[in-house]
């Protein structure tokens, strides 16, 4: 059986006055488990705090991965492709022509990923939608926060290699061809 009780005051001064009161009616009535409502609520709630702390830490896992990723996949493209970029150099290339080739080369594939990611996200967010509490599966503030982020981390890990690109030193490029 449970009871609950309202009170003005603080919940847990109130605990041993409604004690007293139950035991007037039956001192036989055991009084165990003495919550307030915001424990009860919180006691609920934990195993969906648990489940959406597990979920981010694997979020946060998969978008640092997907950072070292681009960034490792766009250091090896543009170390390949340091004679080429050595040559657009020294035929007038300038730093902010190749930063722009590297930084379009790297959002092409990022851009097909957060497209293909969001389909996919709209038609699994009612598997989803029992883990998340007070957000619609199909929020679009949320899909667009979610595809804001992952761009701009795909952009911050390709910014690197286009730096880098543009260190290279044309002379040196064709001494060596």
């Amino acid at each position: 059986m449970s009871l609950a009780v309202r009170t003005g005051a603080d919940p847990m001064s109130a605990v041993t006055a409604v004690t007293s009161a139950v035991h007037e009616v039956d001192p036989e009535t055991p009084v165990t488990d003495v919550l307030s409502m915001n424990e009860l609520i919180s006691n609920s709630l934990s195993p969906q705090r648990s489940n959406m702390l597990l979920l981010a830490t694997f979020a946060a896992l998969a978008l640092v991965l997907t950072a070292v990723g681009i960034y490792s996949v766009l250091s090896y493209a543009v170390r390949r492709r340091v004679r080429e970029i050595g040559i657009r150099m020294a035929l007038g290339a300038s730093h902010c022509d190749v930063l722009k080739m590297v930084v379009v080369d790297g959002i092409k594939p990022i851009l097909l990923g957060v497209g293909l990611g969001l389909a996919i996200a709209l038609g699994l967010g009612r598997v989803v939608s029992s883990l998340i509490f007070g957000v619609r599966p199909t929020d679009p503030l949320t899909f667009a926060a979610v595809a804001s982020l992952l761009v701009a981390v795909g952009v911050l890990a390709t910014i690197v290699p286009a730096y880098r690109a543009t260190r290279v030193e044309p002379v040196r490029t064709l001494r060596d061809e």
